[in-house]
């Protein structure tokens, strides 16, 4: 039996796999969440760079928040991340969730950078 962090890797490889067949040249919304935080970046893998990041750990979101590990937290993650995006001039991204599921915070993320603007 393998180990969760094996599946784990498991998983996102394959999410990473298909998503690379769909992307068209776009860039990467590439999240990661914690027990404690969550953190998201788009990444232009064409060049090998990151466009823009955010994360509970921002000085201005780390203000306002209470905890870092909530919905509420990963929605303001996806709005500053949504943001820092537009202005870096990346309108359409693909959503790389990892190996994690669609579901709670990382859904949260993902609905509130599309409300900000983020196509994907």
């Amino acid at each position: 039996m393998q180990s969760g962090k094996k599946l784990f890797e498991r998983r996102r490889n394959r999410v990473r796999t298909s998503l690379r067949k769909v992307a068209n040249g776009r860039a990467r919304l590439s999240i990661h969440r914690t027990n404690q935080h969550i953190y998201a970046q788009v990444i232009d893998d064409e060049n090998g760079v990151t466009v823009a990041a955010a994360s509970t750990l921002d000085e201005g979101l780390r203000k306002d928040l209470k905890v870092g590990s909530n919905s509420e937290a990963a929605a303001a993650v996806g709005k500053l991340i949504a943001d820092r995006a537009k202005s870096a001039g990346v309108e359409q991204v693909v959503f790389d969730r990892g190996g994690f599921l669609f579901h709670g915070r990382v859904k949260a993320l993902a609905d509130a950078a599309r409300e900000a603007g983020l196509n994907f």
